[in-house]
């Protein structure tokens, strides 16, 4: 059991680290979303359903859904993404 909690706290280590290094904004905003669906599932091993419920609806639905609503906004707003 150990081996999945390491596992999973690697993967949410490696989901925050690829979220800053990304070099598209939609890229950082689905490597955040998998960093949250790993740490809700690591609340639920550890016992704790209401916290990881809580994670996986606001964190890996809302706000990576909201993230990537505004950041579609935003670049069409700017005239797509290839034109700077």
């Amino acid at each position: 059991m150990i081996v999945a909690y390491m596992t999973l706290a690697a993967l949410v280590v490696g989901a925050a680290v690829a979220a800053v290094r990304a070099a598209s904004l939609v890229r950082s905003a689905i490597a955040l979303c998998v960093g949250n669906s790993s740490l809700a599932i690591l609340f639920f091993l550890l016992k704790a359903p209401y916290a990881a419920s809580v994670q996986l609806s606001v964190g890996a639905g809302l706000v990576s859904a909201l993230f990537i609503i505004v950041i579609s906004l935003t670049e069409s707003m700017r005239g797509g993404a290839g034109e700077e």
